[in-house]
């Protein structure tokens, strides 16, 4: 059966054990040969493993988005080893810090900024003159519900989400004329390791369970559970895919039914 990314090179930053293993195994098993980055190399290695085990090219780049020049040597790698790039998932990403506005200085929501939107838009720049080489260019951001339901505590890292959102509307705007899509995929929770420790974490402040804690989260859904990181990788790759080839400049959420847009 041919792959929705057969005979592609997809690029995915951000690669680690959670979510960015979960996009670029997604991208494998649909027949990309994958470039990985990361500021961290543990995971490079890990990953690139068992995409070969796919029977798919791996090739580990590791790099910092923040740093100047780095998006671009990553991309001038990998025009030099494999000479095409036809998917950019843009998933590198920071969290923190969790506190009150007024208890930031500047330099916290700059750090925010400059991961969350200033290295997927310096990404996306740097890889502009080798995707408008394919003939089915696509540019995936990883955005967050956070983006739409701004929370107490999560300042910088709700409005750098947000921020990424309209960047990519501007980046579809004007990219569409030499064929290069870009969409936005929008999780709400994701359910792994990272998220389980948190409810264990909840559980124990709260006298309860997990299981009590993940069933009053799930109940907020539709669905009534939470998605994993498999089924956001999943959205991410039909967004990639020839089945969305007339779709661009959108955002569609994944959160199981948490929130409707």
């Amino acid at each position: 059966m041919v792959g929705l990314l057969e005979g592609r090179v997809a690029l995915v930053s951000g690669v680690g054990p959670g979510l960015g293993r979960s996009l670029a195994l997604a991208c494998a098993r649909e027949g990309a040969d994958v470039v990985l980055s990361a500021r961290s190399t543990d995971a490079l290695a890990e990953v690139a493993h068992e995409i070969e085990k796919q029977g798919r090219r791996a090739m580990a780049v590791p790099a910092d988005i923040t740093a100047p020049g780095d998006a671009e040597r990553v991309v001038d790698e990998v025009r030099a080893e494999l000479g095409r790039l036809d998917v950019l998932v843009n998933n590198a990403f920071t969290t923190g810090p969790f506190a009150p506005v007024a208890d930031l200085d500047p330099d916290e929501w700059r750090t925010a900024f400059e991961v969350n939107v200033i290295g997927s838009v310096a990404m996306t720049v740097a890889a502009v003159p080798l995707l408008a080489e394919s003939d089915a260019a696509s540019v995936v951001m990883i955005g967050s519900q956070a983006a739409r339901r701004s929370q107490p505590r999560r300042g910088p890292y709700s409005a750098s989400k947000a921020a990424l959102l309209s960047a990519a509307r501007t980046l579809a705007g004007e990219l569409g004329a030499q064929g290069i899509r870009v969409n936005t995929v929008v999780p709400g929770h994701i359910w792994g390791a990272s998220l389980a420790g948190f409810f264990a974490q909840t559980a124990e402040r709260r006298g309860t369970t997990s299981e009590e804690v993940y069933e009053s989260v799930a109940r907020e859904t539709a669905l009534r559970r939470i998605p994993d990181a498999e089924e956001i990788a999943d959205v991410a790759v039909l967004l990639a895919s020839p089945l969305a080839r007339a779709v661009t400049g959108q955002s569609l959420d994944v959160n199981a039914g948490n929130w409707f847009e």
